[in-house]
């Protein structure tokens, strides 16, 4: 999503790093950020992500509440959600995550 919240790239690919990374590299210079959702198993794409060279938001999903007026709730719909909330600076994120020095 860029800052206009236009969709830019939206596409559903299996859980393999590589994949997820050869999708990416191609806007990494204009990508600010990815969210991640704090779910069970996180820490594999968090790490994979910021080795690649990305800046990576995790998302404190309890923290998160969406409008209660809402009718239906699914991959696509919390995805616009938690990049709208990154994008305008509101996403209540779980802990701070920096790139380990080597």
């Amino acid at each position: 999503m860029d800052e206009n919240a236009n969709v830019v790239l939206k596409k559903r690919i299996s859980n393999d790093l590589e994949a997820i990374i050869l999708l990416l590299k191609p806007y990494s210079g204009a990508i600010k950020g990815l969210v991640v959702e704090s779910t069970y198993n996180w820490y594999w794409l968090v790490d994979g992500l910021m080795d690649a060279g990305f800046k990576v938001h995790l998302a404190n999903t309890a923290a998160i509440q969406r409008y209660s007026g809402l009718k239906y709730g699914d991959d696509d719909s919390d995805a616009s959600w938690l990049v709208n909330m990154l994008r305008l600076g509101i996403l209540p994120e779980g802990l701070s995550i920096q790139k380990k020095k080597e």
